[in-house]
């Protein structure tokens, strides 16, 4: 049995589509939630390939969004709130990293989601990731902070060696 780590992935997606929003209506947010998401997913899924370490982080917790935070200038920004704070202490930094990566470099979210074949977490049936590695116009324009290049590029930055090293990539996927 997997454990569970659905908090973390839902958290990480929170704070990327809070620190880069879609600027469209209800449609444009929910198309770039979903980017957001599988973006996520395949980075958690990358990171903790086992129950093991899907139970240990669960169990000590992933770190939370401060550097993420000051790094894009929101930090103590409407932080007041135990509520607003709770949930952000389930961010993971490199997961965050690993996901800005993939948003932004099609060949490595393409790589990332094939390095997830047969692996613990695609035992459960069929797992779609479409909107992340093919994603239509409407999808890039209802996304077009969170898949921006120069944006994400100093979060990206923080841990993409590690993701090159994960995917057994060298330098020809650096972007």
């Amino acid at each position: 049995m997997l454990a569970d780590i659905s908090p973390l992935i839902a958290a990480t997606a929170q704070w990327l589509t809070r620190a880069y929003p879609s600027g469209g209506g209800a449609m444009d947010s929910a198309l770039s939630e979903i980017q957001a998401r599988q973006a996520v997913t395949v980075a958690a899924w990358l990171r903790y390939p086992t129950s093991i370490d899907m139970a240990l982080v669960t169990m000590t917790g992933p770190g939370g969004s401060g550097r993420l935070d000051w790094i894009t200038g929101a930090d103590g920004v409407g932080l007041d709130d135990a509520g607003e704070y709770a949930w952000r202490t389930w961010v993971d930094e490199v997961v965050v990293s690993w996901a800005a990566s993939l948003l932004t470099i099609s060949e490595l979210a393409e790589a990332a989601v094939a390095a997830l074949a047969g692996s613990e977490h695609m035992k459960g049936g069929p797992v779609e990731f479409r909107r992340l590695v093919m994603p239509d116009e409407r999808d890039r324009g209802a996304a077009a902070l969170l898949r921006h290049p120069d944006l994400l590029g100093p979060i990206a930055e923080l841990h993409h060696s590690q993701l090159l090293e994960r995917l057994d990539r060298g330098p020809a996927l650096t972007g």
